[in-house]
This record gives structure tokens, sequence and C-alpha cells, in this order.
């Protein structure tokens, strides 16, 4: 199954300059923990990117000794990035106060399945599903709540590196309830990532900024992929930031959301 590669990634931030620093991507990571989970936060070592895999580690230790751990689970059958984008933010903006803690505590953890949703509905009890039929989701909950659909199905699987497409601007549904809407660019690294790999990133990225408030009904994302983040002429109010997968003791952004264009 593809799934999250917690805790590392999004984090609201001051906006850096750019080139985005060795330091800019440590705060957004380790404010990202801090978030999350600020009763163990002060008793960790976050000051570098080694300390922080080791921080990683020593979560998912924890949780899965509790069996405690809030998961998502995103069914696809028909997988189309602007869609997903869309619908990943309606997911997160109806999950309740006590889904959205539960979900933030496990660092918005999420599994991807490959299936025909409408396949299932009779079956299981999704919590959202696209409005085309094409995707669907399930939790965040205890991971013996999605057991059974989980053993079912296969893990949605993407390699082929993602290509740089034009950019898309999709609406979030809803209406706006204590904002007026904003538009945003939603930037995606594309070098070296593959399909299932921006949807981690990206996941993690629009389900954080969801919780934080930085993405809310009526919102419009223009979904960018460049190169790098590092090349983008923008201001970043959060970024998802994860382990450098050629240099393991550096960081990477992957993904970021900028100021209001």
């Amino acid at each position: 199954m593809t799934r999250s590669p917690d805790p590392m990634g999004a984090a609201a931030l001051a906006p850096p300059p750019f080139p985005l620093s060795s330091a800019a991507l440590l705060k957004s990571a380790a404010d990202r923990v801090r978030t999350a989970r600020p009763e163990l936060a002060g008793r960790l070592d976050l000051s570098s990117a080694r300390a922080l895999r080791a921080a990683r580690a020593g979560f998912r230790a924890t949780s899965a000794a509790e069996s405690r751990e809030a998961l998502a689970v995103v069914v696809v059958g028909r997988l189309d990035l602007p869609r997903w984008v869309r619908e990943t933010c309606a997911f997160a903006l109806a999950l309740a106060p006590t889904a959205r803690d539960g979900w933030r505590h496990s660092f918005t953890r999420t599994v991807y399945l490959a299936g025909n949703p409408r396949n299932l509905r009779e079956r299981f009890a999704f919590d959202h599903i696209a409005d085309d039929g094409s995707m669907a989701w399930a939790g965040p909950a205890p991971a013996a709540t999605t057991a059974t659909l989980r053993r079912l199905l296969k893990s949605f699987e993407a390699p082929h590196e993602l290509t740089v497409q034009p950019p898309a601007t999709v609406t979030v549904p809803g209406r706006p309830r204590s904002r007026p809407p904003v538009h945003r660019d939603l930037c995606v690294a594309a070098v070296g990532m593959t399909v299932s790999g921006a949807l981690v990133h990206v996941n993690h990225l629009l389900a954080e900024a969801v919780l934080d408030g930085l993405i809310g009904p009526g919102d419009r994302l223009t979904l960018r992929f460049t190169p790098r983040l590092s090349g983008v002429g923008a201001r970043f109010v959060m970024l998802r930031v994860d382990t450098d997968a050629h240099r393991p003791d550096e960081l990477q952004a992957y993904a970021g959301l900028t100021t209001e264009v």
C-alpha cells in the first residue's frame, strides 16, 4: 500500500527568502512535528534531518504499539490530479473536529488503494465520494476500521515520473465561511517525483493547510508543476518537506502553497 512517509512534512511558516535555505526547510519540518505532537516536541531533538528521521521512527513504533493511529484511506478508480486536489480539500473540510484532531495527531497518514468506488459502496461506508465516482475516502479512523477494505484491494501504484503539465485551477467546494475566498498557487516539484509520490506529498500539504485554515471553501488553487520549488519566484505560507531521496541527511521541499496571488 502507498503510505505517507511521516512525520516530516507540511507546516505553516513565515514566507522564506529564495532560494529555499536548509534552515527554512528544517524549520518547516520541525514546526510540523510541534503542531501535530506538541506534548512530545519539547522532549525531541529536531535540530537536523537525521534527528527528524529518528523522531519519525519513534512515532511509528509508538503508534503501532498503542494502536491509536488515525488513518485515512483513498480508493482510486480513475486519477485526475486537479479533481483529486479539489476532492481532497472537500474531504478534509467535512471532517468533524475530533476526526481532525486525531488525524493531525497521526500526521495526516493516508493509504491509497486501487479500486472502483461504485462497486464498493454497498459493502463499505465511505465518508466522501467524488462527484463522478472516480475516487472515495474513508476515515480518518483507527486502522482496524478499514482493515477489511485494505485487505480486499491492492495498493494504488503509479510509479511513472510526474511530468510538467500546464497549470490547472480548481475551486474548493463549499460556501465561504469566516473569510473571503483567496487564490493560491499549489506548486509541485516534478523532477524525480513519481505520481504516487506526488499523491503522498501533496495530500499532506492540502490536508494540513485545510486543518490550519489556509485553505477554505470557495478558495481557488492553481496547480503548477515545476522542476524544483527553488526555481519558483513566489512566497510560500506552507511547505511539504521530507528527506531528500538522494541525500538522506538533507531535506527537500516537494510541494508548497503560496501566499495569495
